[in-house]
């Protein structure tokens, strides 16, 4: 199974980049912010207390995102394999989903890391916040706090995850293309070899 961590600061290109990576891997797209936001969208306990939090640029309590995570696992075990869009943002996340995907008899592949510099990520979410609608993509003074909590905890995971030998990184400024042909290269060196049926696996996260 081919579990891939994609990586990087609000407004990288990790949306983008996993998209790609999806067709071409037949992986299973779990963001845990597209959960939320889901459940946002319905109006659950849970989705009012997240989009507090993510309103003011914060992090949701762990065990509610792994909660998601391993109901996500469970819908879908037939699965090639996952990609983690966005997650895990903390080194205690990361331990959690190693110990998840122990249970579900899995693991980490490795981690691909985009590398955009703050004024960019600026730019480019506040001109995302013209047509995505999500508050925190409109004020620059939220934005900059939500790079400064990737730097500040979120990098951290960079250094766990280089100690498994599983962390690369790359330029997220250039043509999509380019960096999707560098973000496979590095897939390919750990893509576990398997049985040509695990590759039929759905693209889409069950409800």
């Amino acid at each position: 199974m081919l579990n891939l961590v994609l990586f990087g600061p609000p407004g990288a290109g990790k949306g983008t980049q996993s998209q790609k990576l999806i067709a071409r891997y037949n992986l299973v797209h779990l963001s845990t912010g597209d959960l939320l936001r889901a459940q946002i969208s319905q109006g659950t306990e849970l989705g009012l207390r997240a989009k507090k939090l993510m309103d003011e640029g914060l992090l949701v309590p762990d065990e509610v995102v792994i909660g998601m995570i391993d109901s996500a696992l469970q819908s879908n075990k037939q699965a090639a394999g996952f990609i983690f869009d966005g997650f895990p943002r903390t080194v205690p996340q990361a331990e959690s989903l190693d110990r998840l995907l122990a249970e579900h008899e899995t693991k980490v592949s490795c981690m691909v890391a985009l590398e955009v510099a703050e004024e960019e990520l600026v730019a480019r979410l506040l001109e995302r916040g013209k047509t995505s609608g999500r508050p925190d993509d409109q004020d620059e003074t939220k934005i900059r706090k939500r790079v400064t909590v990737y730097n500040t905890e979120t990098a951290q995971v960079a250094g766990y995850y280089a100690s498994q030998q599983k962390f690369h990184a790359l330029n997220g400024i250039g043509a999509i293309e380019d960096i999707f042909g560098q973000v496979c290269g590095i897939i390919e060196k750990h893509q576990p070899a398997a049985p040509e049926s695990s590759h039929q696996a759905t693209d889409e996260v069950k409800a």
